[in-house]
């Protein structure tokens, strides 16, 4: 809804609707902006590219929006989007925290910030992960059509990294279905004996699942229950680096 009296608040506002609304009454009942303003809005934006008609009275995103996004793509850096949502995270709990894209079959570490713990774990910027028995890669795989799980699962295997490792692609599926309902991936000694740690998932600006915030902690130092206590602070750092992303909310809320 358009502040009363911001033209620029106004223009916005129809910007962002026409994304959805094609006609100048839908736009206006969307906006709260009048039909003569909304009018006068729409002319000015096909001026500039920003907007054009469709061939039915209405209005649809011009290509200039695709130019102006596309140079924008271009410089986005997804790990310096989540600098600030990781190092607050980092700051509150004090454990390793790490930030990972999916990339293919498997996901890559872009951001690690070393846990304040007599102990490092021994991931690193650049080493990628396996989807099947990591916290961030289940996770992401658990906001992935079944059908694509089964198709990365047959690509991969499901090799057994540690006795917790789940191994069967029913059984995996059963435990995303889990995930998808709490919000959050816990690795229990999965991948490597005696490293826990607890992912949530981050969303891309179309509302894809694009990567994970993960924290990290020793068997000796961190148990599964102190681990689903900090959960909803790894939930709470994603939401805000898939925000920063551009993220839809609706894919953000879940």
């Amino acid at each position: 809804m358009a502040r009363e009296g911001s033209s620029i608040d106004k223009a916005l506002t129809v910007l962002e609707a026409i994304a959805e609304h094609h006609r100048v009454t839908d736009i206006a009942a969307e906006t709260g902006v009048s039909k003569s303003t909304v009018h006068r809005i729409l002319q000015s934006l096909v001026e500039w590219g920003f907007a054009r008609t469709d061939g039915n009275g209405g209005y649809e995103p011009g290509p200039r929006i695709l130019t102006l996004a596309g140079r924008v793509m271009n410089r986005f850096d997804p790990a310096r989007q989540a600098a600030g949502a990781l190092s607050a995270l980092h700051e509150r709990i004090g454990y390793t925290t790490h930030f990972a894209v999916r990339s293919g079959d498997e996901a890559v570490y872009v951001s690690k910030l070393e846990g304040r713990r007599p102990y490092q774990m021994p991931s690193r910027v650049g080493m990628s992960l396996r989807l099947h028995c990591t916290a961030i890669g289940k996770a992401v795989l658990a906001w992935l059509p079944a059908d694509e799980v089964r198709a990365i699962c047959a690509r991969t295997g499901l090799p057994r990294m540690t006795p917790g490792t789940l191994t069967e692609v029913d059984a995996l599926l059963a435990h995303l279905a889990e995930v998808r309902s709490r919000g959050y991936a816990l690795d229990d000694e999965e991948n490597h004996p005696e490293v826990l740690c607890v992912g949530a998932p981050v969303f891309d600006h179309t509302g894809q699942v694009l990567g994970g915030i993960s924290i990290s902690a020793l068997a000796m130092d961190m148990d599964r229950e102190g681990l689903e206590r900090l959960a909803p602070e790894v939930v709470a750092a994603a939401r805000e680096v898939s925000l920063a992303l551009g993220a839809p909310l609706p894919a953000v809320r879940g």
